[in-house]
């Protein structure tokens, strides 16, 4: 399970790094809206720990891109903003989970391990976006009602974009999920591949990906 912490206080930084280490999680810490920003851009995470007073921007207000821009991934709000109304905020603007500081480590791994759970408790088994249809279990897609032949890696491939549609994607992110090594990345397949899907979905002029010129590829 991989574990994204947004602080900025460098030593509670590395006391949840090293509290979360401990309980074999990996972790990746940074103390900015910009690191946090390219760390998700960059890998995906199981749970997001988020603070809210950053240095370069509000937490509450990353979160809330976040959210718009389709990043559905569990999100633990920690803050000394501890009021009712602050909870209330923090989780209406898309935060899973509040836990004010002070706090104990034991209480930040129960909320860490039930988010962990909630998350593969909802775990969808069809995914829909504009016509498109993928049935998880059943390995199979609609275009309109239509049924399109995939091969398992254009099915493996299309199911990270519905999941994620509207962000972009890597191309790091997407070898990470769709294959075992960069080495089928360097050789363009992913170009290959994205060409393929284009060809199966992209009907009637209508534009289904986007081409980020030197960071990856978008499902719109």
């Amino acid at each position: 399970m991989k574990i994204l912490v947004v602080e900025d206080q460098e030593r509670l930084a590395d006391f949840l790094r090293q509290s979360l280490i401990e309980k074999s999680y990996t972790v990746t810490a940074v103390g900015s809206c910009a690191a946090a920003n390219d760390a998700i851009s960059e890998s995906s995470y199981d749970v997001v720990v988020l603070d809210l007073n950053l240095p370069d921007g509000d937490g509450l207000e990353l979160l809330t891109q976040w959210r718009r821009a389709g990043f559905n991934e569990p999100v633990l709000i920690l803050s000394a903003r501890d009021t009712v109304e602050d909870k209330i905020r923090g989780l209406d603007l898309g935060a899973d989970d509040y836990l004010p500081k002070p706090f104990s480590v034991q209480e930040l791994l129960a909320h860490v391990r039930a988010l962990i759970r909630r998350q593969a408790s909802v775990k969808q088994s069809q995914l829909e976006h504009d016509g498109l249809k993928m049935d998880l279990l059943g390995h199979v897609v609609h275009l309109d009602g239509e049924p399109i032949d995939m091969t398992s890696r254009e099915f493996a491939l299309l199911e990270i974009f519905m999941q994620n549609t509207g962000r972009v994607l890597t191309r790091t992110l997407i070898s990470e999920k769709i294959w075992s090594s960069h080495y089928d990345i360097d050789t363009n397949l992913l170009d290959v591949y994205m060409s393929r899907l284009r060809g199966k979905l992209e009907r009637n002029g209508k534009q289904r990906f986007k081409t980020v010129r030197g960071i990856g590829y978008q499902m719109l």
